[in-house]
């Protein structure tokens, strides 16, 4: 779920640039930037990795979390106290671990009274332990590895959904699929990034995919970043699956699609579960041949929402692609947003009640009310979607659907 393309980053930085948000977007290299301070603000910590090999991620959620304070703002602010607008704290995690636990420091000396971040599981543990010393809420928009909310920390909110309700809801999408289409699908290959979402995910899918009536013929892992798919490719060749679940970040989900074109391998299907680059506009756009047809379940907005609605103009404003990670961040300072509004209080303890009690609803994500237990949103769910021609599509569940699901891939020709 990344690209470390250092001409994209500057591309992406300038065209934020072009749609007026120099002040919002202003360089972060290590160290957090405050942005233009005004008066009654009360300020939001923005914890990406904005370098990197996750640049690509952290550059969309730091424009999402901006779109969203700005809607905020320009809507009256915090009503409860007195209209105080938001401001955004950003700080850049580089893509490490140790940065993301540093970059906690100097956002709580900020003043922050919670923060968002930081597309990565292995990111957002560092850095939720580090919060933890400040009693400083972190609310995740990416965090999906089931250790986050299994080490007792009160002040982790993941909003999003973990790997297990994605796998969950993957594989109950991907029987009814296979159903309808005869049982095609008869066995699989997993590739996965080896870090603690890919692994976790890994090992539910071995467990699980058997009991929908698939044999798993290979499970390869692989480390971040990955340079070369060609060994693994031609394991996958050799195997021979029907169908092959890629789970890794944007640039590994890239160069192991080009690999499999490259050496012909053709699947019945591709079914990713959190993708990095299968529910990705960048890769529909740049490798549209490889790109036909492949489903993931993956973080995606309710597309009827008219604040959706309208925060896809702003990206376009903005030239700025529509990806999820936009979708969650700015999600995720709905919510700190409305937890200020009921708290009416920047106190960081007040700010961890709040959300420990929310049943927020009013969010741009396909959510019902919020529930945390544990740290986890239980409302949470991810979307089927399907790459078909120049659009991402979304399938399942049927509600939000604007298309309905090809299963199994079209022979080609």
């Amino acid at each position: 779920m990344s690209h470390n393309d250092s001409k994209s980053f500057t591309l992406s930085r300038r065209n934020l640039l072009k749609a007026g948000a120099a002040t919002a977007f202003a360089g972060t290299i290590a160290a957090p930037t405050v942005l233009r301070a005004q008066a009654a603000t009360i300020k939001v910590g923005v914890l990406e990795p904005l370098t990197g090999n996750l640049a690509y991620n952290g550059t969309q959620a730091r424009a999402g979390a901006q779109f969203a304070i700005d809607a905020i703002n320009a809507a009256g602010g915090i009503k409860s106290m007195g209209g105080a607008k938001l401001e955004a704290v950003v700080a850049d995690a580089q893509s490490r671990p140790d940065v993301a636990a540093a970059a906690v420091d100097t956002l709580a000396q900020a003043g922050v009274v919670a923060f968002i971040g930081c597309q990565a599981s292995a990111l957002g543990l560092a850095s939720s332990q580090a919060a933890a010393r400040y009693n400083l809420a972190q609310v995740f928009d990416v965090g999906t590895a089931e250790q986050v909310v299994e080490r007792g920390l009160k002040n982790v909110f993941r909003f999003t959904p973990g790997v297990n309700k994605c796998t969950s809801t993957a594989l109950d999408n991907l029987k009814l699929l296979n159903q309808n289409a005869g049982n095609v699908v008869k066995t699989a290959a997993i590739v996965y990034e080896d870090g603690p979402f890919g692994s976790n995910m890994a090992k539910l899918l071995n467990e699980r995919l058997p009991q929908i009536g698939i044999q798993v013929v290979e499970s390869i892992g692989h480390p971040t970043p990955q340079r070369d798919f060609t060994n693994i490719v031609l394991r996958l060749k050799a195997a021979k699956p029907d169908m092959i679940i890629p789970s890794n970040y944007i640039n590994e989900y890239t160069l192991f699609a080009m690999g499999l074109r490259q050496q012909r391998l053709e699947a019945k299907a591709i079914y990713s579960i959190l993708g990095g680059a299968a529910s990705n506009i960048k890769f529909v756009r740049e490798h549209n041949e490889a790109a036909q047809y492949v489903m993931d379940c993956n973080h995606w907005y309710d597309p009827r929402k008219p604040e959706s609605q309208a925060l896809a103009k702003t990206a376009a404003a903005a030239k700025l692609d529509m990806t999820y990670d936009i979708m969650v961040a700015y999600a995720c300072i709905q919510l700190i947003a409305d937890s200020l509004e009921r708290s009416a209080s920047n106190d960081r303890e007040k700010m961890i009640e709040a959300l420990s009690t929310s049943t927020y609803s009013g969010s741009i994500m396909p959510y019902g009310p919020t529930k945390f237990v544990n740290g986890n949103n239980e409302a949470a769910q991810p979307v089927n979607t399907q790459i078909r021609g120049e659009k991402i599509e979304l399938v399942f569940p049927k509600e939000y659907a604007t298309a309905e699901a090809v299963f199994p891939i079209p022979a080609r020709g």
